[in-house]
């Protein structure tokens, strides 16, 4: 070190030296990749359908021939998150179908599910639930009958829409949930067809277009039998997974005129209904 004449203590160099030095430390090296143990990692339980999008997925419309009806049908989905809801509101503004968050993995239940659940009812929406997957912990049968046995049953009562999958980015860690492709299909299909199995019905599948192609692969399997609940928030729904030619529902944005996720349905009421009565 260069020893300064003008009086300035070394100890005083030093530190003056330290303070140029630290942004850069603190900033790291130019297009050095995120820590992921610097990223701040949600309680578990606290995920909802959507997380992820904005985060990772962004903005805008991607090219795609979409089959789409002319009417579209408003609906909601909510989580603990929005706690006691003013499903009058919802109703008056125009929402007339919506989804609950019941479970996540096999260790969280919504503790605000039932009123979220029978106020959407009591009020006339036609309405389901909805799990969040957590691949990593434990298998797609345990993850389906941990669903069925907590809210995530259906009923042909024609105000009951099936269950629904949330398979989408890990807010907790590995986007993929540290599975191979062929390990997320494998898993995704252990939940479906359990769920099946314990209620008559094919679920809906809600995700988002780019996590499919990573971690599915772009897998197509699934949309002979499977609903499909598009993320993409923008303008046009964009392209859809691999074998779906058309979307059941769409979640267009997270920050809608009130309170939850807005979607539109792709069809008027009466396919709400249908998709309901099964």
């Amino acid at each position: 070190m260069r020893v300064h004449r003008s009086g300035t203590s070394l100890a005083g160099a030093a530190l003056a030296a330290l303070a140029l030095l630290l942004p850069l430390t603190l900033a790291g090296p130019a297009g050095a990749a995120e820590d992921p143990g610097a990223r701040q990692v949600p309680a578990r339980g606290s995920a909802y359908m959507g997380m992820g999008v904005i985060a990772h997925d962004g903005q805008g419309a991607r090219p795609g021939g979409i089959s789409v009806q002319a009417v579209q049908t408003e609906g909601v989905d909510v989580s603990s998150h929005q706690g006691n809801v003013a499903w009058s509101t919802l109703w008056n503004s125009g929402v007339k179908w919506a989804y609950v968050k019941a479970t996540e993995g096999t260790y969280y239940k919504n503790t605000y599910f039932t009123q979220q659940y029978n106020g959407s009812y009591n009020v006339g929406m036609i309405r389901g639930s909805y799990h969040f997957a957590t691949p990593d912990t434990t298998s797609g049968a345990a993850q389906a009958d941990y669903f069925v046995n907590n809210g995530g049953g259906w009923s042909k009562d024609g105000r009951t829409l099936p269950g629904a999958l949330d398979i989408e980015w890990n807010p907790y860690g590995a986007t993929c949930y540290g599975k191979s492709q062929s390990g997320m299909v494998s898993w995704i299909r252990d939940f479906v067809n359990r769920y099946k199995y314990r209620t008559g019905r094919d679920p809906v599948i809600y995700t988002a277009t780019s996590w499919w192609k990573q971690c599915t692969g772009n897998y197509g399997g699934f949309a002979t039998a499977n609903p499909l609940w598009i993320a993409r928030y923008a303008s046009t729904v964009g392209e859809l997974p691999a074998g779906w030619g058309y979307y059941t529902m769409w979640q267009y944005t997270s920050s809608g005129p009130t309170v939850g996720d807005h979607n539109h349905f792709n069809g008027d009421l009466t396919r709400v209904k249908a998709l309901a009565n099964g």
